[in-house]
């Protein structure tokens, strides 16, 4: 069975992209022929920058590319029309579903996923339900991995007697990261004056690495999302992530903060799987629902509390949630994602 990687035409390689290039890379290393085909090409290479954390599949030009009925072509959801050239073929096709928010919208007029023979592969148990729901199909889950030799806690973070640090990427609802900030100036003015927000934008990955080792917080506005990995990479270095779900991150987000000495209480109303960072009742972040701007200001008043509070009561609930914080990333690693995609392709192989 060759595999054969849909790449839709995007000037960076974002997180949904890179995932779909390191499946193929860790396919090709185990000896699968697998493939990658963009769907435009800018002189000759695909136009994005090489990675150094895996080595590129073989390229295949959209113009070159011969499905065969054994073939499986793997296609992002919102990218209904390249399923094209595997129908024709006959080949299996695959919609691999990184982000909930566009199975939908990318459709056609008149065209529903149950009319189209296809499977469907989830990034993250929400998703995979909102599959499920939408299409009457249901969708292994294969969850993205994060570069933890990249993404690390510093020995040391910055001390907050210069101030609390709180990282945030602008791009993800940048007007409502706006509000959020000034909602939580607003709340507490002295408190926010012992704040520094950095903001992450135009960075390269070692650049963000860095400015999550530097800060202390992590405000997470992003939403919808699918299997969201910023907020991991920044559990990863070591930070308390304040914000959103965005619905998919509720594959890992888990509610650090007891409902009775919550500000804004909040939990997802649909099943949430067990995890063992939260075994014991313990949670990684303070998370809101999205688009709650009040409730991420006061969660955001909250964490920064939690740094400058003089309490030990205080000190050791941090502490847990930091380190169920790096469980996690833990479980989201590059070699666990290297196994699960090897193990879900060797039960491909066999059907």
């Amino acid at each position: 069975m060759k595999s054969y990687f849909f790449l839709p035409p995007v000037r960076q390689a974002a997180g949904g992209v890179t995932v779909l290039r390191r499946m193929a890379s860790f396919l090709a290393a185990s000896g699968r022929e697998a493939h990658l085909v963009p769907r435009e090409m800018q002189g000759e290479g695909p136009g994005w920058a090489p990675s150094e954390s895996f080595v590129e599949a073989p390229i295949v030009a959209w113009d070159k590319l011969a499905l065969k009925s054994g073939d499986l072509w793997v296609v992002p959801e919102g990218w209904v029309n390249a399923l094209t050239p595997g129908l024709s073929a006959g080949a299996r096709c695959l919609v691999y579903v990184q982000n909930w928010a566009y199975l939908l919208s990318a459709l056609p007029e008149g065209v529903s996923w149950r009319m189209l023979p296809v499977d469907f592969l989830a990034v993250s148990d929400p998703v995979a339900q909102f599959v499920a729901a939408t299409t009457g199909r249901e969708a292994p889950v294969l969850r993205p991995g994060i570069d933890t030799n990249l993404f690390s806690a510093p020995k040391q973070k910055p001390s907050v007697s210069d101030g609390v640090r709180i990282a945030y990427m602008p791009r993800k609802n940048k007007a409502l990261a706006k509000q959020i900030r000034e909602t939580f100036s607003a709340l507490d003015e002295s408190l926010a004056a012992r704040c520094h927000f950095v903001e992450i934008a135009g960075m390269t990955a070692q650049g963000v690495a860095e400015a999550l080792q530097s800060a202390h917080i992590f405000l997470a506005t992003g939403f919808p999302e699918g299997c969201p990995l910023p907020p991991l990479e920044a559990m990863a270095c070591g930070c308390l992530p304040v914000g959103y779900m965005g619905f998919g991150g509720a594959d890992y987000m888990r509610q650090a903060i007891a409902p009775e000495s919550d500000p804004a209480p909040f939990a997802p109303w649909w099943p949430v799987r067990d995890v063992p960072w939260a075994a014991h009742g313990g949670g990684n972040g303070l998370w809101s629902a999205d688009a709650d701007i009040l409730g991420a200001a006061l969660h955001l008043k909250t964490a920064a509390e939690w740094f400058l509070s003089g309490s030990p009561q205080v000190a050791q609930t941090l502490a847990a949630t930091l380190a169920n914080g790096r469980a996690t990333a833990a479980a989201y690693t590059l070699d666990v994602q290297r196994q699960n995609v090897l193990d879900l392709w060797q039960r491909y192989e066999s059907t």
